[in-house]
């Protein structure tokens, strides 16, 4: 199971500079919506050897003081839904806000860990003034500096102590697919054409999906775990932070799967957080299968398929192997296929090349295209092996790694995928020491 941390607060206390050192990487899911605007960062760390997903649940920027202080606490109770863990984060030098109480009120109602820090201590006189947020009734205050990093390691430590243990249950040898995309594309109603029936509430409210369901798929052939963000979601709920449910119920079930089923709507094209879905599928280096649904409302001649393809292709440049299936969910057009495909996924993903083949097949390759050498330094490669694990990583050991550039490494991936068949799927590839 993913173990999620969510940083949550009132804007300015520091929450996007916590997230950075945490993850030390900084990436964003931005949304325009009339009178706010959203920026959502959502990234991997890690800490004594575990490994989890932080969301930054930045502040919302309104009109309205009405609609800020709503969609403030509409974050959290998200947070307390979706999450494991929850940093409630205050500013030492502010003081407990009426934003603060209104929060730690939904906080202490709660049965998820909650951790209050207290964020720019940085001298022994804050670290005194930290203590009025016990007012909160939250229990123990975490003093850090996101700036430099001071406390962050106590407050790991403790972090990690409320993980979710990893639980083996009878379905984890099986292949799992999720099925993942922006609200009201059309994942569940995909999901009851696969099954042949209703098993999913499916509604045209975007955001009707909220839990993560597991469905033991075993027809015409095939055996998988299908996982599906379904669940039923109140109407008035689903307003200004569709898009923020979406991204933490999206998280977890691209961190279960081995495949994602990306589905796109055709009648919009393919959008931004779309990009973002498939760039955090490809950064967890899942198995990818795009699917285009409601191909039956786009009008068609022969041009249309190529150039819709191409404009995937474009947006999710360099990887232009992934397998692109267009089908229509109300008239079963092509549904199987995705089924099909994605196995072929998962195939590739969970290949293991012999070292003797991939020694003849990419030293070959290397010796006919050698890489370029370095202020007269020659770079030698010498021999290829494939690491363990889930998906596919190689290194290839050389004399002088550190002069391998972008470029050459990307010719070496796609030699890789030329001769191997690594369609829909991320490999890795590293240079190392000889």
């Amino acid at each position: 199971m993913s173990n999620i941390v969510a940083i949550v607060g009132r804007p300015n206390v520091g929450k996007s500079t916590l997230f950075n050192r945490l993850t030390e990487t900084r990436q964003a899911i931005v949304d325009d919506m009339s009178g706010v605007t959203r920026d959502r960062h959502y990234g991997k760390a890690e800490w004594i050897g575990r490994e989890f997903t932080v969301i930054d649940t930045g502040g919302y920027v309104a009109h309205s003081e009405d609609v800020f202080e709503t969609a403030i606490r509409e974050q959290v109770i998200i947070a307390i839904e979706e999450a494991t863990v929850i940093l409630f984060m205050v500013d030492v030098t502010t003081g407990v806000t009426d934003l603060e109480d209104d929060v730690a009120n939904i906080l202490r109602r709660s049965k998820k860990p909650v951790f209050v820090v207290a964020n720019k201590v940085d001298s022994n006189k804050l670290n005194y003034e930290s203590s009025t947020f016990y007012s909160l009734g939250l229990g123990d205050i975490y003093d850090i500096s996101a700036m430099t990093g001071s406390g962050t390691g106590d407050l790991l430590d403790a972090v990690v102590d409320k993980f979710n243990p990893d639980i083996e249950d009878e379905s984890s040898k099986l292949p799992k697919f999720t099925i993942v995309g922006r609200p009201n594309v059309g994942k569940s109603s995909i999901i009851n054409a696969f099954l042949g029936n209703d098993r999913n509430i499916v509604t045209p409210i975007a955001g009707t999906t909220r839990d993560s369901i597991h469905i033991h798929y075993k027809q015409f052939g095939h055996e998988f775990m299908l996982i599906d963000t379904a669940g039923l979601r109140k109407k008035t709920k689903v307003k200004e932070n569709i898009e923020f449910y979406s991204v933490m119920r999206t998280i977890k079930a691209i961190e279960e799967a081995d495949v994602c089923i990306l589905m796109l709507d055709a009648t919009q094209g393919i959008e931004s957080q779309d990009i973002n879905i498939f760039h955090l599928a490809e950064r967890n280096r899942k198995g990818i299968v795009i699917l285009v649904n409601k191909w039956d409302l786009i009008e068609k001649d022969h041009t249309t398929t190529k150039k819709f393809e191409a404009a995937i292709r474009e947006k999710t440049a360099p990887y232009t192997d992934v397998p692109i299936i267009f089908t229509s969910v109300p008239d079963k057009q092509r549904i199987f296929k995705a089924i099909e495909v994605a196995q072929e996924v998962y195939n590739n993903r969970s290949k293991k090349i012999p070292t003797s083949k991939l020694n003849d097949v990419m030293l070959d390759v290397i010796a006919h295209y050698p890489p370029p050498s370095i202020k007269g330094k020659h770079i030698k490669i010498k021999y290829v092996t494939q690491f363990p694990g889930a998906a596919p990583s190689f290194a290839f050991f050389c004399n002088l790694p550190q002069y391998i550039k972008e470029p050459y490494r990307r010719y070496i991936e796609n030699q890789m995928r030329e001769h191997f068949d690594f369609s829909g799927v991320p490999i890795a590839i590293h240079f190392r020491q000889k």
